[in-house]
């Protein structure tokens, strides 16, 4: 069986790579592994190829005895968040993430609201292989339509944040970007109802314009929207399934990932609130991040690219606060998976806390300059990358280059048929020529 896993979930090209039959086969194989009689949930993002991947993804968990609710489209930290809160023991979310319409995919969660471990993506992946002819698809008519639960969400977002937060920063405008996306269900309500003025941005869905020129992987609509204006104190850019956060500053600078990570450390730890005064970030993180956590005391535990790698530390060490450049961060005490809509709350929260603007907040994280470089790969093409001698010596080239002021990260990417290039430095000219010459010689 080819695997069917990345690091976020299953995914791939929507009726070729990712068909309904597959996806019933997943939920068949997800529900044989919970409680016999389990209830579980679904969301989904805005996608077209969405409502049809999460009927069959239903049909699958019935016939394997499973009762499922339906909550339509969501953020997937709603689904994470909902699971528990409503007793079920399990759910998955139908969403690609951040990546083009024409993709899309399948998150699963436990009873705990966490994505799957490897041994249980791994069991799920042996019982699709072994499964013999053709499954019925037809409509799960009896599955629970339970929208209205998008409410207890809100309610919870909203109660992690005091109820004067609008009022303490003296009801400024914000500027929210929802990628055509999950958020669009979400997020006017939730920021109107705190007492936020809000322009919505990217907030009409039509099933192909998710993450198209907007959203948190083409941020520069945002920056350009808040520059062009003087009464916006913040933007915020989700992602298609709203469990990535990107902001802009007051004057339109881009304050990703780790920004967002340190400035909300730095709060905790004032407040006595970040255990072992440490986070979990992961190898892409930046080294200017490292420089202001060390000026702060702030410890750090590094681990693989993937928001579930850096739960798992969390959990492990006890940790509060963990997240990825790339703008998954995780609240521990709130949430068991990254929130762009609560990331965004505890940004604003901290602007409140610290009585200075996300420009201020932001300029105390200095960031070294990255560049990073997407190269085409195939499967193949990712496996032979680790052996390959004349990629190794392209990587050995450039780190010597760079020396102890630089690094080079050089990757398969989990979610889609690409390997990432990352180089920092000093100098984004060098760093920009070693990239490619790296990516030159990956094929």
């Amino acid at each position: 069986m080819q695997k069917l896993f990345g690091t976020d979930g299953v995914r791939g090209i929507a009726g070729t790579e990712l068909t309904n039959e597959l996806a019933y086969r997943i939920g068949h194989a997800f529900a044989q592994l919970s409680t016999v009689g389990c209830q579980l949930l679904i969301g989904e993002d805005t996608r077209a190829s969405s409502p049809a991947l999460a009927q069959a993804l239903a049909a699958g968990m019935q016939a394997a005895g499973a009762s499922v609710r339906m909550l339509g489209v969501v953020p997937t930290p709603a689904v994470a968040q909902l699971i528990p809160a409503l007793a079920c023991q399990g759910g998955a979310m139908i969403s690609a993430s951040h990546n083009p319409h024409e993709y899309n995919g399948i998150k699963l969660f436990n009873a705990q609201g966490h994505k799957l471990p490897d041994e249980l993506e791994r069991e799920i992946e042996r019982l699709v292989g072994a499964a013999i002819g053709r499954p019925s698809l037809a409509e799960s008519t009896d599955a629970q339509c339970a929208p209205l639960h998008t409410d207890i969400y809100l309610n919870h977002l909203r109660s992690t944040v005091p109820s004067t937060l609008a009022s303490d920063l003296g009801y400024p405008k914000l500027a929210i970007d929802c990628a055509n996306g999950s958020a669009s269900a979400t997020a006017p309500q939730l920021f109107s109802e705190l007492g936020f003025a809000c322009d919505m941005l990217h907030a009409k869905p039509n099933g192909v314009n998710i993450n198209h020129n907007c959203g948190s992987t083409h941020v520069a609509q945002l920056q350009a929207y808040v520059r062009a204006r003087d009464d916006i104190c913040a933007g915020f850019a989700f992602d298609g399934d709203a469990d990535r956060l990107l902001a802009v500053d007051e004057h339109g600078n881009l304050v990703d990932g780790d920004k967002i990570t340190a400035i909300c450390a730095r709060q905790l730890l004032r407040e006595s609130r970040l255990p072992h005064n440490s986070v979990a970030v992961t190898v892409m993180t930046n080294l200017g991040f490292h420089a202001y956590c060390d000026r702060h005391g702030i410890a750090r535990e590094i681990t693989q690219v993937g928001d579930r790698y850096v739960l798992q530390r969390m959990h492990e060490r006890g940790l509060a606060l963990g997240g990825e450049q790339s703008g998954h961060i995780i609240f521990r005490e709130f949430a068991s998976t990254g929130d762009g809509q609560l990331s965004a709350l505890q940004l604003l929260n901290v602007m409140r806390a610290t009585g200075k603007s996300l420009g201020e907040l932001a300029a105390e994280v200095e960031l070294y300059p990255q560049v990073l470089v997407n190269v085409q790969a195939d499967t193949a093409a990712k496996a032979r990358l680790q052996s390959c001698p004349v990629v190794a010596v392209a990587i050995a080239a450039a780190e010597a280059k760079l020396g102890e002021h630089g690094r080079v990260l050089v990757r398969a990417s989990g979610t889609e048929p690409l390997v990432r290039i990352m180089l920092e430095g000093r100098d984004e000219t060098e760093i920009a020529t070693l990239a490619n010459d790296i990516a030159a010689v990956i094929v």
